[in-house]
């Protein structure tokens, strides 16, 4: 029984989206390691505590999300089915998860070093405070966005003990990226929205405003990704990973209208998807092939 509610949790957070974020938080890991001279960083043992602190976290986070917004989603046709709403899964199994999966994002922050214990208190109040925003402010995009763009940064931390300013704009890149797809995938409850008094930049500005609000924080997210090629001193294969992620979201963008939504659920899953997991592979290779010149 327990395990059949566990699949259920599992599938009620999109578990396997977690792909979305990890590939930024083990680039970030990997830069870390590339600034230290690929020296004794102890980078085989943290790595894995990177990825146990990532999924754990967007775990507990999705799961506290799923409570608090229970209730409006059983409003909303798109998503009264659930596994809250619908009454396959109790909400005290889901308090039960939540609370499990934070604690095991601390032991990996314990796990990693003093600097990222401290500091993981901060980020689970910053991913769980998320799922309140839409109830005050059109700028809940952007929180999410930092909720994820903070993940390179932490990895960082974890393998350096300290923060480098650089780093910054790969977390800043990842919180437009974020913020965009979020934006486009917010124009589904457009309507909604609008009914309940939810706030999102659609209903604030319509979803054609919407969409062009995603394409300017998309385009935001490539220039930060130039800039931290040129302040990492990185090389050819790096560059050319930022143009497939562009290319990829310039055809995320042309598939979706503001008259056409039909596509909207293979742009947010599939391109984000493919775009986070092509970056990695480029940019990790370019680490570990290209030796910084400075």
């Amino acid at each position: 029984m327990i395990f059949n509610r566990l699949r259920l949790t599992l599938e009620m957070i999109k578990f396997e989206h977690s792909v979305f974020a990890l590939p930024f938080a083990l680039t970030g890991a990997l830069l870390a390691y590339r600034a230290g001279g690929f020296g004794h960083l102890h980078v085989w043992h943290k790595l894995p505590w990177i990825v146990v602190a990532m999924v754990s976290a967007r775990s507990a986070a999705m799961a506290f999300n799923r409570l608090i917004d229970a209730d409006i989603d059983a409003r909303n046709p798109r998503t009264r089915m659930r596994h809250l709403p619908a009454g396959h899964l109790s909400t005290g199994f889901a308090w039960a998860f939540v609370l499990v999966s934070a604690l095991l994002f601390l032991f990996a922050a314990f796990e990693l070093n003093r600097l990222c214990l401290e500091l993981a208190p901060a980020a689970l109040g910053l991913i769980f405070f998320y799922s309140f925003t839409k109830r005050f402010t059109s700028l809940s995009h952007l929180v999410l966005g930092l909720c994820l763009g903070i993940a390179p940064a932490a990895a960082w931390i974890a393998m350096q003990g300290s923060l480098d300013a650089r780093i910054l704009l790969l977390a800043a890149a990842v919180t437009f990226w974020t913020a965009g797809f979020d934006v486009i995938y917010s124009c589904q409850d457009y309507v909604f929205d609008c009914a309940e008094g939810l706030w999102s930049v659609p209903r604030v500005l319509g979803i054609a405003g919407g969409l062009r609000v995603a394409r300017l924080l998309h385009v935001l997210m490539i220039v930060c990704l130039l800039a931290l090629v040129y302040t990492l001193h990185l090389g050819a294969l790096a560059v050319a990973g930022t143009v497939a992620v562009a290319a990829l979201l310039v055809y995320e963008h042309s598939i979706v209208r503001a008259n056409d939504l039909s596509r909207l659920n293979a742009a947010f899953f599939t391109m984000n998807g493919y775009a986070s997991v092509l970056f990695f592979l480029f940019w990790a290779a370019d680490i570990f092939l290209f030796k910084p010149s400075v």
